[in-house]
């Protein structure tokens, strides 16, 4: 069995048994993009198909029911939002289209600091669309896991090999953005005493096991 876009199988591997059959497939996709030092521009996609001759007999594709496509513009280091545009290309009826220009209000607003909190007290339930909100929820720590990606494409340009080097003022905003989001970065916790301290030198697992299948020494990354 394969999913109702089965380039999506990969990411999401289809369930297959007896009984199971397709009825509603959701996609997000975000994309991060520098430019230059001290912008980020981050797209981001929600969709929403049904599969093929669900809701029209005999078509022969799936139908797409919404599309919603959201683009930010993120001032670096701050993490505030400067720029926000809303598109709904698919939308079940047309009055949808007419709440884009309140996403508007997301345009000064930080992506680390109570970001989540803020967009559902702005654009929650008859106050947004439900569908760009739980997009925009998904954003932001998309913008958060750029941070690091950042900063080795700035200590490229600067001929700086491998992992790029924290100032204190690196760590501090590192350990800020991330702080509590999850069990590792628990305020209490010996991963944020080492980052803060500088004293944080594991090397990411994926980024392990790519250098060994690649047959390269994890110093390369991770210089002495």
């Amino acid at each position: 069995m394969t999913g109702i876009n089965p380039q999506f199988d990969e990411i999401c591997p289809p369930l297959d048994g007896d009984g199971l059959e397709p009825v509603h497939e959701r996609s997000y996709i975000v994309r991060a993009y520098r430019q230059g030092a001290d912008r980020l521009l981050l797209r981001g996609a929600v969709r929403d198909d049904k599969p093929a001759g669900l809701y029209v007999a005999d078509d022969p594709d799936p139908l797409t029911i919404h599309h919603m496509i959201v683009d930010l513009v993120v001032a670096m280091p701050s993490m505030e939002i400067t720029a926000a545009d809303v598109v709904m290309d698919v939308h079940p009826t047309t009055s949808c289209p007419t709440i884009s220009e309140h996403y508007r209000h997301l345009i000064g607003l930080s992506v680390v600091r109570g970001y989540t909190h803020r967009v559902r007290e702005l654009f929650g339930g008859p106050r947004g669309c439900s569908h760009t909100t739980a997009l925009l929820q998904a954003m932001g720590p998309v913008a958060v896991q750029s941070i690091w990606s950042f900063r080795v494409v700035a200590a490229r340009e600067r001929g700086e090999p491998g992992r790029p080097q924290a100032t204190e003022d690196d760590r501090r905003r590192s350990v800020a953005a991330n702080l509590n989001t999850c069990h590792v970065w628990r305020e209490d916790g010996q991963h944020v005493a080492d980052v803060l301290a500088g004293t944080s030198t594991a090397i990411p697992l994926p980024i392990v096991r790519r250098l060994h299948d690649l047959g390269r020494p994890e110093r390369e990354w991770a210089p002495d």
